[in-house]
């Protein structure tokens, strides 16, 4: 009868269950330590169908001076960005602090409106996606600086990646809670942005967008941008845009300069 020698055996035991748990530990502090990336709506009009990992919260903070008939806006955006699971998410936006000149010439300063959002995701597979937004812009900035009535706006989106390429599609229809008698509470737009990965670190974006509402001047603008990643958390852009003023599409901004950055807070949860 062969002999069993306890303590050998015991030891050996012991240290594979110590290099398993060091194994585990290890496994779910790299997790933890595992680098999220960001997922920037900036620096587009249009937004991607793609919700932000789950549970990290983004904030997108920007700059813009808008120039419309030698008129100057400035405004300080923001945008939240919280997803609950892969296909449901909230958006919380603000114009943030917005500057311009009144029709005597004098500067006034104030907050714009805030708007909340729900969106919706399906993702088809890792280059195709869908997306729906439903949201409501809230009249809390003062008068003249924002809607002064709840807007209500439903935007479809869709989204494809083909190598470097990335393009978003976006169809939008907004009621409007505030309108000029022969002018209709519907407003639609339409946005299609186009990004190219010129490296690792930079890209560059490229968007026509415009909006439409009967009886009313409709707008259009082109808009440029370069965007730099010096991490996968962290995106810094800057770009401009250049109204389209031809016939009736005069309710667009002349010209406009914008910067911003992507960044995340923090995990919720």
């Amino acid at each position: 009868m062969m002999k069993i020698h306890k303590k050998p055996l015991f030891a050996a035991v012991a240290a594979i269950f110590l290099c398993g748990s060091a194994s585990t530990f290890a496994a779910e502090a790299a997790e933890a330590n595992a680098v999220i990336p960001i997922t920037p709506y900036r620096p587009s009009v249009s937004d991607s169908a793609q919700l932000p990992a789950v549970g990290q919260l983004e904030l997108e903070l920007g700059g813009a001076v808008d120039t419309f008939q030698h008129q100057r806006r400035y405004a300080l955006p923001s945008l939240l960005k919280l997803a609950f699971s892969r296909e449901w998410g909230v958006l919380l936006g603000s114009d943030g602090l917005i500057s311009e000149k009144n029709e005597q010439g004098r500067r006034q300063t104030g907050y714009g409106d805030t708007s909340v959002t729900a969106k919706r995701a399906w993702i088809v597979d890792e280059e195709t996606a869908f997306g729906l937004e439903l949201g409501a812009l809230l009249p809390t900035a003062a008068k003249k600086f924002g809607a002064e009535k709840t807007d209500y706006t439903a935007n479809g989106i869709y989204s494809q990646d083909w190598g470097k390429w990335h393009a978003d599609f976006n169809v939008s229809f907004t009621h409007l809670g505030l309108h000029e008698p022969g002018v209709s509470r519907w407003q639609t737009g339409l946005a299609n942005s186009w990004s190219y990965a010129v490296s690792e670190t930079w890209s560059a974006t490229a968007e026509w967008s415009g909006t439409h509402r009967t009886g009313d001047l409709s707008g259009s603008q082109l808009l440029f941008a370069l965007s730099f990643s010096p991490t996968q958390r962290l995106t810094f852009d800057v770009g401009v845009t250049k109204g389209l003023r031809k016939g009736t599409n005069s309710a667009s901004a002349d010209h406009g300069f914008f910067a911003g950055v992507v960044m995340p807070l923090g995990r919720v949860f």
